[in-house]
């Protein structure tokens, strides 16, 4: 495939990991277009949590992949580590027998966990503090990443590998044969190629739907907090895993410089629709108000967040399709054309075995894993037309955190 062409919409971190692994394989040409700075949308406003404890047998084994990757792009990323400290997820007594049916499939996939009570947590971690009716549910591979030393890392990574990276270069639409996708169009003009791979966000309700197939997904705004350092002993860490704390609206975990980072969701807001391809998630916002909430929500749980104060906040997009799973791999209806998006809060996490399958579909036409469950063309059109039309607010939506 030495001569083949493939084409990659989007500079986020979906993107970034499609092109690495294209570019490993030795594909061809590899070409990622982004209109703004590389990273510069959902990619570095992610909370960077990662587990493999997930609810679909699809997500698991997808999840797995990632766990692994993850370990080795930090021996392949300059100025990159995985934090292996574990991912704690937590639930209540009233949710937990959901997630209790799911550990005869982690046995027989064989993602280990630990399922803990509170006064084990509270051993445990002694910064961690959970109601007496809290269960745990660890995950001794889960960790995170800092998004901010991520996607650059990779970004350079690609480029020591050849790929052509594009940025301030916006596709506005798609060049056809005989229905077959052979290109785009940009603001630069028209580029041809073998394969075109769409991971923009929620712009990829503007361009697909040009060619015909509407994404069956809604947006949602997500916003993100770093604390001030906790102390000014920058060397003592705070030590507690990466938590998903589902019972109090939130997830919270250690970040640089003694800090905490944590982020959660705002139910009553209606979803978000991209006003156009033009716009940019800078410009989002949100009210005093769910910092404050934020705040009080997690500090029962992790008291050390009383200690200190919201320093920055980081406002991007979540998007859920219409079963909450991601959209991923070839659109039957466009040859040519493969899609990786709408996944979820969990996108970061997803990443480096979205990357691993797309590339996998482009060269070889199939994936190491069946991602039948994912395929983006899964949902009868009269089902779309319906979820499309109507207008929700996030607590209507799929709950999926990382």
């Amino acid at each position: 495939m030495a001569s083949a062409t493939a084409m990659i919409i989007g500079g986020g971190v979906i993107g970034l990991s499609t092109a690495y692994h294209l570019a490993r394989r030795r594909f061809g040409r590899v070409i990622l277009l982004e209109k703004g700075p590389v990273g510069d949308g959902a990619s570095t406003r992610a909370g960077g949590i990662i587990t493999g404890l997930l609810w679909s047998e699809t997500g698991v084994l997808a999840r797995k992949i990632s766990l692994a990757l993850f370990r080795e792009l930090s021996e392949d990323l300059p100025g990159y580590r995985f934090s292996d400290v574990g991912c704690l997820n937590l639930f209540d007594p009233p949710t937990w027998p959901e997630r209790q049916r799911l550990l005869p499939l982690y046995d027989r996939l064989g993602a280990p966990y630990e399922i803990l009570d509170a006064a084990e947590m509270r051993y445990r971690w002694p910064e961690l503090t959970p109601a007496e009716t809290d269960i745990g549910l660890f995950d001794p591979l889960g960790g995170y990443s800092e998004p901010e030393e991520y996607a650059p890392a990779l970004a350079q990574r690609c480029r020591e590998l050849g790929v052509e990276i594009r940025e301030g270069v916006q596709v506005t639409g798609f060049v056809q044969h005989k229905r077959r996708v052979t290109g785009v169009t940009t603001t630069e003009g028209a580029i041809g190629g073998d394969a075109v791979i769409c991971t923009v966000h929620t712009w990829t309700q503007h361009l697909l739907t040009q060619p015909g197939w509407p994404p069956p997904f809604k947006a949602f705004v997500h916003q993100r907090y770093l604390s001030t350092p906790l102390s000014s002993d920058t060397s003592a860490a705070i030590q507690l895993p990466a938590i998903n704390a589902n019972p109090y609206n939130g997830y919270i975990r250690p970040a640089r410089g003694h800090r905490l980072l944590a982020g959660g969701e705002t139910g009553w807001r209606e979803e978000f629709r991209t006003p156009s391809p033009t716009f940019h998630m800078p410009a989002l916002t949100t009210p005093l108000s769910v910092q404050e909430r934020l705040s009080a929500n997690l500090t029962p749980l992790v008291p050390a967040l009383g200690r200190t104060c919201w320093e920055s906040e980081k406002v991007g997009l979540i998007a859920f399709s219409l079963d909450g799973e991601p959209l991923l791999g070839p659109l039957p209806q466009l040859p040519g054309l493969y899609v990786g998006c709408a996944f979820h809060s969990g996108g970061f996490a997803y990443n480096p075995a979205a990357g691993l399958l797309l590339a996998e579909f482009v060269a070889d036409g199939h994936t190491q894993i069946d991602v039948s469950a994912f395929a983006p063309d899964r949902f009868a059109p009269g089902e779309v037309a319906d979820y499309l039309a109507a207008t929700v607010v996030q607590d209507e939506a799929v709950r999926r955190r990382h």
